[in-house]
């Protein structure tokens, strides 16, 4: 992903990201069955999945004291803009859009701005909860 990795990397979410992704896309292949030597004294065992548990990141914390150090009074519980603004990335209405895009907004949404901030809030915060972040059912 690009801009939602972005957001990721902000987080200090960029290992558990990484290794969901290794996890899922190197899934170990168990081998072609093929007739062994009758005298082979050790058969191969299959190889065991490999499970990387995602690493908790205390999002709300992390969130909550940057935005107590932040010059503007930032609202990122709420406003897409503020979240994006208090990561320090890109707020704009095309980046927004970008990022939309990204998730897979849909198009209804896409067309009036207000709503496509509320749906793209909602969404980002329940794709860093996906990644890891422990965002609050409320927010969610």
């Amino acid at each position: 992903m690009g801009f939602f990795s972005n957001i990721l990397e902000k987080l200090g979410m960029t290992d558990a990201a990484a290794a969901t992704a290794s996890a899922t896309a190197t899934a170990p292949v168990a081998p072609a069955a093929s007739p062994a030597p009758a005298t082979s004294p050790v058969a191969a065992a299959p190889a065991a999945p490999v499970v990387n548990p995602i690493a908790m990141v205390d999002v709300v914390a992390l969130l909550t004291e940057k935005a107590a150090k932040h010059p503007e009074k930032l609202n990122w519980k709420t406003s897409i803009v503020d979240l994006l603004k208090l990561l320090g990335l890109d707020s704009s209405l095309a980046a927004r859009k970008e990022l939309a895009k990204e998730l897979y907004c849909p198009d209804d949404k896409m067309a009036d701005s207000a709503q496509m901030n509320m749906w793209l809030h909602k969404n980002v915060l329940g794709h860093i909860a996906a990644n890891g972040g422990n965002i609050p059912k409320e927010l969610l």
